[in-house]
């Protein structure tokens, strides 16, 4: 069964030389939460510019790449660490295709948006100046979601997979390459109504499309 494993919030604001101050200390609580359009209750987005609003209110990572990691790096990677919100098993989550969407413990209704990209912010975090590259590297970056319907989200809630858009188009498939044929059915599925792609997706996109056009 695909289900929630954490449901993970800010546990404390954290200076960063980058941003100020970050959210990414994420820890478990061990109680139901609502989700509604700007992410979990309780949750903080600390910078909004790069991260958060409504196009990426919820980030989920699987616990499958997190034991990868584990493996790789040989280190714990606990739920939260990442800076998720959910920490899920027996879903693919770069595996999603874009626009597809999760009915959460038969309440809550998640969208698929965007992959997440790795940051210096993320790298301070884990202590490792090469930590971009290491974790793009693994193509697995997890996936931020719009709050489709609003409802509480615990651990143990199962994931059912409702809806998945026909483009074919995955997470962790454009966060490894930027393919063109992948940007051109990525934006005749949002100019046809399926799918509505978050605006900096639509920008990188629209730029792999140029990029296509201008090698001929």
């Amino acid at each position: 069964m695909a289900e929630v494993l954490a449901v993970c919030t800010v546990h404390e604001l954290l200076p960063d030389r980058g941003v100020g101050v970050t959210a990414i200390d994420k820890r478990p609580v061990g109680k139901a939460l609502r989700v509604r359009k700007l992410g979990v209750h309780g949750d903080v987005q600390a910078d909004r510019r790069h991260h958060g609003g409504e196009d990426q209110a919820v980030y989920a990572y699987a616990q499958e790449d997190a034991d990868w990691f584990e493996s790789e790096l040989g280190r714990a990677i606990p739920p939260g660490l990442f800076g998720e919100n959910l920490r899920t098993a027996g879903v693919d989550v770069s595996g999603a295709v874009i626009g597809e969407r999760w009915l959460v413990g038969g309440r809550t209704l998640l969208e698929v948006t965007s992959p997440r990209n790795p940051c210096g912010t993320f790298a301070r975090r884990m202590g490792m100046p090469d930590w971009v590259r290491r974790f793009a590297d693994h193509g697995a970056p997890g996936t931020y979601f719009r709050v489709v319907r609003s409802g509480d989200v615990r651990a143990g809630d199962e994931i059912e997979v409702v809806d998945r858009p026909e483009h074919g188009v995955t997470i962790g498939g454009w966060f490894r390459r930027a393919d063109p044929d992948d940007a051109q059915a990525l934006v005749d599925a949002h100019a046809a109504g399926v799918i509505r792609l978050q605006p900096g997706l639509l920008r990188h996109v629209e730029k792999a499309l140029g990029d296509a056009a201008a090698l001929g």
